[in-house]
């Protein structure tokens, strides 16, 4: 006759829901997986999948019964991983994002907004379209993949039962910083580009007094924005894998030990 003790049955849950918690905090806030888009049962599913194969391959758990207050904190400890880890991700779509809205507000076009599901806000249609891209090329430089890698590697330089160091949230902090940072990198050529155009625009209405800047203006502005979009528009991928590859190393940054 087969018996399972009480310590067994609390050793076997640990090892499914402490890294089951970990998962379904990254998938849940991480770029791709944790769009509003994506099926609640895709996202639950995908992440025990994941945690009952990485389950045999991590530490031992600890000895800490599931439901007890200790429990309780370690599950909370790995929201908090997890939610950190995916955060740092999105930030890449967040600077992409901000590159559309200073686009769209420069080429005067900043009043055509949608619904944005992902945000539960209007945004610029520039800005979504810019996101769409983006979303496009992170899953062509397999992102999603290396995502699925990172949160493998977390469980191996920060175990379970370990927190986050301080130094840790202070550069969660400081890398908040760079979207506004690859935002501007991103959106700086048509920003130049209309900037040029604008001060064209002046001095022709100060030779011409009689043409009318709001009749011209505007077409001039929309067409060479689009123009310079499309590009630029290339040159996209590049600061993505850029961007990703720092994204990932800083990620990984967050959950090693000191």
């Amino acid at each position: 006759m087969i018996s399972v003790t009480s310590a067994q049955l609390d050793m076997w849950l640990a090892t499914l829901l402490y890294p089951l918690v970990r998962l379904l905090a990254l998938i849940a806030s991480a770029p791709i997986f944790g769009e509003q888009q994506t099926p609640v049962r895709v996202k639950i599913g995908l992440s025990v999948l994941l945690a009952i194969l990485l389950g045999p391959t991590l530490d031992p758990m600890p000895a800490v019964p599931v439901g007890s207050i200790q429990g309780l904190l370690i599950i909370i400890e790995q929201i908090i991983i997890g939610s950190a880890m995916g955060f740092t991700m999105r930030l890449i779509f967040s600077a992409v994002e901000l590159a559309g809205e200073l686009s769209g507000m420069i080429m005067g076009i900043g009043f055509a907004s949608f619904y944005d599901t992902r945000t539960a806000a209007n945004s610029a249609v520039i800005s979504q379209w810019m996101g769409i891209i983006a979303s496009l090329t992170f899953l062509t430089l397999n992102g999603h993949l290396m995502i699925l890698s990172l949160v493998a590697e977390s469980f191996h330089t920060l175990p379970i039962g370990q927190m986050m160091p301080a130094q840790s949230f202070y550069t969660l902090v400081q890398w908040g910083a760079n979207i506004f940072i690859f935002g501007l990198q991103i959106s700086l050529p048509l920003l130049a580009a209309l900037l040029i155009t604008n001060l064209a625009m002046g001095i022709l209405t100060r030779a011409a007094q009689q043409l009318n800047l709001f009749a011209i203006g505007f077409p001039i502005t929309l067409t060479i924005g689009f123009v310079i979009l499309s590009i630029s528009l290339p040159y996209l991928a590049p600061i993505m894998d850029r961007m990703t590859a720092d994204v990932l190393a800083t990620s990984l940054k967050l959950v090693k030990l000191p």
